[in-house]
């Protein structure tokens, strides 16, 4: 439901449910009749008691690395448009999650300033290519692909070097240590 560029699924949030006893509910699961395939759900507006699901009595932050808000926010079933509740207010578990996620963004290992000016020109003088000479602007960005490609497989070689466990990597990428050795992976094989 949340996402943000950087972090992709390391760090996607929604609104998480608990139930009245404290508990975090697993899944939903629709048995839609025969066949292999049976959806589920982790959608918080599924947790309605009906149709055999748990009733859910609040809400908070949820991210998809574990990471769970502290507030609890109450859910008015009374309130909650039963084909529209996504148009339910989440903003409070919302601004929980993006807080989380500025915790990991002050975590990973920071940007140098010129560096970060240098891409944001980067960007912008792009865009106006891709506008005013889209083939100039796509001959640029394949130079600027084999630049990456091979400074990503030299900066993979080092990191893997400097942290061959990948202890200290998901940290300092804002990623989960899996997705972290995956995009060491990526740039290490290009």
């Amino acid at each position: 439901m949340w996402s943000t560029e950087e972090f992709e699924a390391s760090h996607e949030g929604r609104p998480g449910v608990m139930l009245a006893d404290g508990t975090e509910p697993g899944p939903v699961y629709f048995d839609a009749g025969s066949g292999p395939n049976v959806h589920r759900s982790t959608d918080w507006w599924v947790y309605d008691g009906t149709l055999g699901a748990p009733l859910a009595t609040r809400m908070r932050g949820a991210c998809s690395c574990g990471w769970r808000g502290e507030t609890l926010y109450p859910i008015d079933w009374d309130r909650v448009d039963r084909w529209q509740p996504y148009d339910f207010d989440t903003t409070g578990p919302e601004e929980e999650w993006d807080r989380h996620v500025a915790e990991v963004e002050a975590g990973a290992v920071p940007l140098p300033d010129d560096v970060v000016e240098l891409l944001d020109r980067i960007e912008t003088r792009l865009d106006r290519l891709a506008a005013d000479a889209p083939l100039a602007a796509i001959r640029a960005i394949a130079a600027l692909e084999r630049t990456t490609c091979y400074i990503g497989r030299t900066a993979a070689l080092h990191a893997e070097a400097d942290d061959p466990l990948g202890e200290r990597m998901g940290t300092a990428l804002g990623l989960t240590p899996e997705k972290a050795r995956s995009r060491l992976f990526h740039y290490g094989r290009r």
